[in-house]
């Protein structure tokens, strides 16, 4: 069997990355810019970081910065109208993995309009053509999303978020840049960072990894484990290095899937509004307690990549245990909280999320099969 390998047809990587946006605006003959972001993005100056290059191009632009955490159905269709009007012919989005998901969504659907109801989208859509052009531009260390086939939207109405996985959805140009990530408060530089780290060690043990994507997430897990506490701290050596590190799992995990604990997240995020790296970085423990004997010799190199020492020496009992309690130490040191229950998830809920959990399109590539009731169990424990 063939595997398969997408990713941007271009990427800029480290300081001063974003100096690259106007080449690559003027070499694509690109007329005018449709600027998908937040309002806090846009109110502490981040976007202007952006828009002042384009301004000293005398290069055109409108802004829509009407995407908030977890964006909506109607947040797109909103964007798809605000596109339509403003004459726009390529998209930047700037900001982290919601600003990125909504510009894929509204790009898609301009040029794939028959998907304009958004809920179409979920799971592996049909689609005939490569959406409108996207330069994205991210300000989170986490979600990877300038590089993946992925986007996530929540039905509101439902109160559930789906997975979208569409090989036209890619950003064309990529520019990522650590100076963008500098205003990141502690707390999101600590969840976006575990949310890197889940996509690393999911995608190392997904059914459909192999030697490729397992040598990036390997990588990953390395440069993440090494930088993210120096990342919260603001350290320039640590925003270069989780800037890296979440780029080079997002090359595999798009590419081969993910596992129960973004399954089990996604519910968290669209009854609550939880963030997702939180809701990651809470159930990776638990979940890989869940998962270990179905991984083989993995667990070994999670650990050696998380640096514990002696990993040759241990037992398998002994490795996998290393490797969930590595995370463990991680995941307190950048201060995530340790249970379910801590970042308001409601008891009486569980068996609902569960049941929302099985039907979530990345359980499919969990390394153990699982049922309801066992995710269930998994929920519980987390509690």
């Amino acid at each position: 069997m063939a595997n398969r390998i997408i990713l941007n047809e271009t990427s800029y990587h480290g300081a001063g990355a974003i100096g690259h946006l106007v080449d690559e605006v003027r070499s694509r003959q690109f007329k005018k810019a449709f600027v998908v972001t937040d309002k806090e993005l846009v109110k502490f100056n981040v976007v202007e970081k952006v828009t002042r290059l384009l301004d000293e191009a005398g290069l055109p632009y409108e802004i829509f910065d009407e995407v908030k955490a977890n964006p909506s159905v109607e947040v797109i269709k909103q964007g798809v109208a605000k596109f339509k009007a403003s004459g726009a012919d390529y998209l930047i989005a700037i900001g982290g993995g919601s600003p990125i998901d909504s510009s894929k969504a509204i790009g898609i659907i301009i040029d794939n309009p028959e998907f304009s109801d958004v809920l179409s989208l979920e799971g592996v859509a049909p689609t005939r053509n490569k959406c409108v052009p996207i330069i994205a531009i991210p300000t989170t260390a986490g979600t990877a999303a300038e590089v993946t086939i992925n986007y996530v939207i929540t039905d509101e109405e439902k109160k559930r978020k789906f997975v979208c996985v569409d090989v036209h959805d890619v950003p064309i140009v990529a520019l990522v840049d650590p100076e963008m990530m500098e205003s990141m408060p502690k707390g999101l530089t600590a969840a976006t960072g575990m949310d890197a780290l889940t996509h690393a060690i999911e995608g190392y043990t997904t059914k459909a990894a192999w030697a490729l994507t397992d040598a990036l997430h390997l990588e990953a897990i390395r440069l993440i484990s090494s930088s993210l506490r120096g990342a919260v701290e603001n350290t320039k050596e640590g925003r270069e290095g989780m800037a890296l590190g979440q780029y080079v799992a997002g090359m595999g995990f798009s590419n081969v899937g993910l596992g129960i604990v973004h399954s089990m997240a996604h519910p968290l995020s669209a009854y609550y509004d939880t963030p997702h790296g939180i809701a990651n970085a809470v159930l990776l423990p638990y979940v890989l307690a869940f998962n270990a004997r179905a991984t083989g010799e993995k667990f070994r190199e999670i650990a050696r990549a998380m640096g514990v020492k002696g990993v040759d020496d241990m037992s398998q009992e002994e490795y996998r245990q290393a490797a969930i309690d590595a995370v463990k130490q991680l995941s307190h040191d950048v201060g995530i909280p340790e249970k379910l229950h801590m970042i308001g998830v409601k008891e009486e809920d569980l068996v609902s999320l569960s049941q929302d959990a099985l039907k979530d399109v990345c359980t499919g590539g969990n390394p153990r099969d699982c049922t309801a009731e066992e995710i269930l169990e998994i929920y519980k424990t987390a509690f």
